[in-house]
């Protein structure tokens, strides 16, 4: 039976408000990636200065019900992420891709991507192997990472490369190896990671005193649960964890456990 985290997951944005003002000039939500890349846009055609979509993101973090810290970036690596994603910046990814160098919510548990910051240095098109503008993801080929979380789960949106539905957000999580539909655009869940009951969707995994844990460690960093939380163990209290670069917590989790657990 799929865990009840994962449940609530697909309901996390249902549960709250939806976003107010959620069509900005360029969408709230960039269409998904494409499978094969199509005619490279510049910046000038990328920036959005009609209706710059980081307003609409900026209001959406000033009603948020979970805390959040927006990283300073610069703007020549928010160019460069913008330019790699082919999103323009009326949309909330390109947007904080441009203007940011990413998200901190809850404490730092879930870490938006964007153009990279000190606190959390990794950009959105390096995270995903993405060479030259327009071109595929190299990470997850058909898909865009969007954010992760201390314990190894990621979020990515869908272009073709996950089944399911093209655009969604999916969430693959430490505990099941799967990839699972949690939102049906991004600027939903984004909306849901600002607003929705994080502590629900993190039900049983977090202990006492989580939040100075956290906090401590860099956006490049997890940590790695032990007893591994695929073994159905609980990562509550009870459980050793030990932080690791978030490149290991991707190798573990998406590429070696699942293969592993298929040859048994």
């Amino acid at each position: 039976m799929m865990p009840a985290r994962i449940l609530v997951a697909s309901l996390l944005v249902a549960s709250s408000s939806r976003p107010a003002a959620a069509s900005p000039s360029g969408g709230a939500s960039p269409p998904a990636p494409a499978p094969q890349p199509h005619r490279v846009r510049s910046l000038a055609e990328l920036i959005d200065q009609k209706e710059p979509g980081i307003s609409l993101v900026r209001r959406w973090i000033h009603d948020a019900k979970n805390p959040v810290k927006e990283l300073k970036g610069t703007r020549a690596a928010g160019e460069r992420a913008l330019l790699a994603l082919q999103v323009t910046s009326g949309s909330p990814m390109g947007a904080i891709a441009l203007e940011t160098g990413g998200l901190l919510i809850d404490h730092g548990w879930v870490r938006v991507l964007g153009g990279g910051s000190a606190e959390l240095p990794r950009t959105i098109p390096e995270w995903n192997g993405i060479a030259e503008p327009g071109s595929p993801s190299r990470r997850l080929p058909g898909t865009v990472v969007v954010a992760d979380d201390v314990i190894g789960g990621f979020f990515a949106v869908n272009g073709g490369g996950l089944k399911g539905e093209r655009g969604h957000v999916f969430y693959h999580a430490p505990e099941t190896l799967e990839w699972t539909d949690v939102a049906p655009s991004y600027s939903e869940w984004l909306w849901g990671m600002l607003t929705g009951d994080l502590e629900k969707f993190y039900e049983g995994l977090r202990w006492p005193g989580w939040q100075k844990t956290v906090e401590s460690l860099k956006g490049d960093r997890g940590l790695v649960v032990y007893p591994f939380l695929f073994e159905g163990t609980n990562g509550g209290s009870n459980a050793s964890r030990k932080p690791v670069p978030i490149t290991e917590l991707w190798t573990l989790y998406v590429e070696e456990a699942p293969r592993q657990l298929k040859r048994k």
